[in-house]
């Protein structure tokens, strides 16, 4: 059996967009192109984007603390409790939480990139590598490296992956994250031209989102607006202006719910934001640092008695630990080529 074939059949959660992760109602089924350098393919339609993350997915170059990148020495394993309780703070509180990153997110350094420029990101992942009709089984603590292309397109080749450690996928390998289709800029391909020409008026910006938000099977449009955000708050540089909107615009979703206290894969505690959605088998985190205010991870739950899955479990947790703009594919930030 061939690497991809084996890859293909292993029942592990297998997901290499750059934008979109382990938000299991997402997983798709990924075709690997042995033809295409083990490319990573999403047949008829555009990548499904991550769960914030990654992608997934990570600290937005607009937000409080990236005037520096976020760079920490490990000495945590990344671990987390296997099952989460419930969030415990008012919405009301939320609210505010929200509102005061985005007044943080407004005060930061704009940071300009080209269209012949990508966005970097690398972070630490737990992901599910459990059965997908199963229960969950994390994985152990890896890296992820991505690049996304600024290009407006449309590109079929939209960004690069390349992890490393235990449980990585395809270890070391640069591979393309590529479609069946040309995609253009926009939701599917967030480069930050297009980010900049949202509006910044949250209610103009919730109604957008509204319109460009694809809820499936079981979830509300309010779920699907709260995971379009994470995602495009994610792994992308934008304008200050454009971050404080969707922070703000966030806040305005009913059900939005403040955790005080979250860990992210690294072992960092922070305030989340999360938002209740009864009736949905998923549940997602935004971890916040409590000073600065700067995104630091996510974490991701399931509730599937169907799988056996009966109390809110945690089915995945990511750090972002550096987020740059880079010339090239492949190319890292000099101040971390050593790491």
């Amino acid at each position: 059996m061939s690497e991809a074939e084996e890859l293909l059949t292993t029942p592990a959660e297998w997901d290499l967009s750059p934008e979109r992760h382990r938000h299991f109602k997402d997983v798709l089924m990924q075709q690997i192109d042995q033809d295409r350098n083990l490319s990573v393919k999403t047949p008829g339609r555009p990548p499904a984007r991550r769960r914030f993350a990654r992608p997934a997915v990570l600290v937005p170059l607009a937000s409080a603390a990236l005037a520096g990148a976020l760079l920490v020495t490990l000495s945590v394993d990344g671990s987390a409790p296997a099952t989460g309780s419930a969030p415990s703070a008012t919405g009301a509180g939320a609210s505010v939480t929200l509102n005061r990153i985005a007044t943080a997110a407004m005060a930061s350094d704009a940071i300009r990139v080209r269209d012949d420029q990508f966005v970097y990101v690398r972070e630490l992942e737990r992901s599910n590598k459990g059965s997908f009709s199963g229960p969950v089984r994390l994985g152990a603590l890896h890296t992820e490296e991505h690049w996304t292309a600024q290009d407006p397109g449309p590109l079929r080749v939209t960004g690069w992956l390349r992890s490393s450690g235990k449980d990585a996928i395809m270890p070391d390998r640069l591979i393309p994250i590529e479609t069946t289709d040309a995609v253009p800029a926009g939701v599917y391909h967030p480069t930050y031209r297009w980010l900049a020409a949202l509006p910044t008026d949250p209610d103009a910006l919730l109604r957008r989102l509204r319109e460009e938000a694809r809820p499936v099977e079981g979830e509300s449009r309010d779920q699907a607006v709260f995971s379009l955000i994470g995602d495009l708050i994610s792994g992308t540089v934008m304008p200050p202006a454009n971050a404080a909107a969707f922070y703000r615009a966030a806040a305005m979703l009913p059900g939005v719910r403040e955790i005080p206290d979250a860990v992210d894969a690294a072992g960092r505690h922070g305030i989340a934001i999360t938002l209740d959605d009864t009736g949905f088998a998923t549940r997602d985190e935004w971890i916040f640092d409590k000073g600065t205010l700067a995104l630091l991870g996510s974490r991701y739950y399931v509730t599937d008695p169907d799988r056996g899955i009966t109390e809110e479990t945690l089915s995945g947790t990511s750090a972002v630990m550096e987020t740059a703009v880079v010339d090239a594919k492949g190319e890292v930030p000099a101040r971390s080529a050593s790491r």
